[in-house]
């Protein structure tokens, strides 16, 4: 966790993947992060996934294959991704990416939790 006064990281290379499965990221305090389609997909920042509380956010299954379509500045804070699913309303802030990049391993266990939980799988869409 950073300090309360901590410059945010920032992006000096952000690179789509030439099969459009995971994107990497590299920041300015030396970290750099592949980040999967499918994670980027199903942790979306956008109230289409997230909701406006946590009892509204949704998991997402079914997306073991979404492969993203572009990726598109949004101001000098973040980027828009749409993904091949027709999702495109999250707006991934450089702050969000470097956190899901290094709490990645347990955002997905997490997420995989949750599909269990919830009687979904990657592979099958549901909500």
């Amino acid at each position: 966790m950073s300090a309360p006064n901590a410059v945010p990281a920032w992006p000096v290379e952000i690179r789509l993947l030439k099969d459009r499965r995971a994107l990497n990221v590299t920041f300015d305090d030396g970290t750099a992060f592949s980040l999967s389609a499918e994670m980027l997909r199903v942790t979306s920042p956008s109230a289409d996934v997230q909701g406006h509380s946590e009892a509204q956010r949704r998991t997402v299954g079914g997306k073991r294959d979404v492969t993203i379509l572009s990726v598109d500045a949004v101001g000098n804070y973040a980027v828009r991704i749409g993904f091949d699913d027709m999702h495109s309303t999250g707006i991934y802030s450089w702050a969000f990416l470097h956190d899901l990049g290094s709490n990645a391993e347990q955002r997905f266990k997490d997420y995989l939790d949750d599909l269990a939980a919830k009687g979904l799988d990657r592979d099958r869409p549901g909500s």
